[in-house]
């Protein structure tokens, strides 16, 4: 479609629709504390219905076929959404977490060692779900309780398992953030977007070098508490061995994404061998797959596309905001308008419009990490396209920068609400302040620092070549 949305107080009031989204992310993650992707997607519903009234007259259907258009682009993301819900919820059912409580029980650990362990272990856990909140609201009954009796500092281990969480969002080949920061980015030299397991492949080294100095500083900090009693009853009601024979499955399922570079067949052979091998050593049964409870259906392929139909609907209602941004001439503008900016004059001031951007749109979204890319998604595409950047690049420094210091700001970050919240019950240890999880958050903060020098030096910066190629030189 070539001709511009035209609406009542001009393309500015194309923002009507991402201010009353940005209302209800506000409201529901922040005020009511319901942390439901669902309850986001009405909200883009709802300010889709609003917008559509300031059109002009002969422009109302116009309206919703640019919503259509936007909307069109999140099919490709639903879909493989949806065939990797179904590999979380196998790793879920199976309960990997309880293979690192014994393994953790059996060294003795505690103190800032039990901190830096902790971490350790939800990375692994979050790379293989690639599911943030989900973890955090997994790992904190068990980790979180143990830790503090075994004389953790209770800031600092809540910090480890929020960001070991975000660790996994950031990384794993099945996290939504990792599908859709590379969905929106475009090659310009042969047709599609940024293959999945190249972009996890290219950003590995940016993970495991912040991951590792946030192990060490964890353990150097994350000691200094009292050790309680109780530890050991809390670790024993949540500890299994054989667990952790589902590394295997994770494990051949992640080398086959960054290998073949095909996530589809990667997680393919992930919930078949996941599968078999639940069953053979009884961490699954038949009725764990596929079955009926109470009238319901039930089993892990079935809660797999459930778990993931909030956020589906999510990504198509803000895709379809998108399209209306960008039938009205938005995305255009605010495009120029960063390449005629004197940061839009070099490669490294582009990737410091791209960090400031793409922070900026996070921290407006509450921390709602998946919103927030496929908004400034477009607009990175297209400013990294002129400077002639790779997709994986482009890719990994919007993952990347969405998920590192702009998610530690109290009060504006719906990780940090959510772990003050799994921080109380307990009677042992006061609840959390925003700020204390917020001062925990060490790997967020290392993220960003080496992301920051990667723009800075131009360490792992790629650009497009021929046919696609990823090259370390411009030309």
């Amino acid at each position: 479609m070539n001709e511009k949305l035209e609406l009542r107080g001009g393309w500015g009031a194309a923002f009507i629709p991402v201010v009353i989204f940005l209302f209800f992310c506000v409201l529901y993650f922040i005020v009511f504390k319901a942390f439901e992707m669902h309850a986001l997607a009405m909200g883009a519903f709802v300010a889709l219905l609003v917008g559509s009234m300031f059109t002009k007259k002969g422009y109302y259907e116009r309206f919703w076929d640019f919503v259509y258009e936007g909307a069109k682009e999140a099919v490709p993301i639903g879909i493989l959404l949806f065939i990797i819900g179904m590999f979380s919820a196998l790793i879920r059912t199976t309960d990997i977490s309880a293979g690192f409580v014994w393994l953790a029980s059996s060294l003795g650990v505690g103190g800032g060692f039990f901190t830096a362990f902790t971490f350790l272990a939800v990375c692994v856990i979050s790379t293989a779900t690639g599911s943030s909140i989900g973890v955090m609201f997994t790992c904190f009954p068990i980790f979180y309780p143990a830790g503090v009796l075994l004389g953790c500092d209770p800031a600092i281990l809540a910090g480890a398992i929020v960001s070991a969480s975000i660790f996994g969002d950031n990384l794993a080949p099945i996290s939504d953030t990792t599908i859709i920061s590379a969905g929106t980015q475009e090659y310009t030299k042969k047709q599609g977007f940024a293959e999945i397991g190249g972009c996890v492949a290219s950003r590995l080294k940016y993970s495991l070098v912040a991951g590792m100095i946030s192990f060490v500083l964890f353990w150097i900090l994350g000691g200094g508490g009292t050790a309680g009693t109780g530890a050991s009853d809390v670790l024993a009601k949540n500890r299994n061995p054989t667990a952790l024979v589902m590394l295997v499955p994770v494990t051949v399922m992640l080398i086959t994404a960054v290998k073949t570079r095909n996530i589809y067949k990667a997680i393919t052979i992930g919930i078949v061998l996941g599968t078999i091998t639940g069953l053979l050593f009884n961490l699954l049964t038949f009725q764990n797959i596929i079955s009926v409870k109470d009238g319901a259906p039930a089993g892990f392929l079935t809660d797999g596309i459930s778990s993931m139909m909030a956020t589906v609907t999510l990504v198509i209602s803000v895709y379809g905001i998108m399209g209306v941004l960008n039938g009205a001439g938005v995305l255009d503008k605010v495009t120029n308008g960063i390449l005629h900016s004197k940061m839009g004059r070099t490669v490294r001031g582009t990737e410091i419009a791209m960090m400031l951007g793409i922070s900026f749109t996070t921290l407006i979204f509450g921390g709602v990490t998946s919103a927030s890319m496929t908004t400034f998604g477009k607009v990175q595409n297209e400013i990294g396209k002129r400077v002639g950047l790779h997709p994986y690049r482009r890719s990994n420094l919007l993952d990347g920068f969405a998920n590192s210091i702009v998610l530690v700001i109290p009060f504006l970050s719906v990780f940090v609400f959510i772990g003050a919240l799994l921080s109380e019950g307990y009677d042992f240890v006061e609840p959390l302040s925003l700020t204390q999880i917020s001062s925990g958050m060490i790997y967020c903060m290392v993220l960003f620092l080496v992301l920051l020098f990667s723009v800075i030096t131009g360490w792992g910066r790629q650009y497009e070549g021929a046919e696609g190629k990823a090259l370390s030189n411009s030309r």
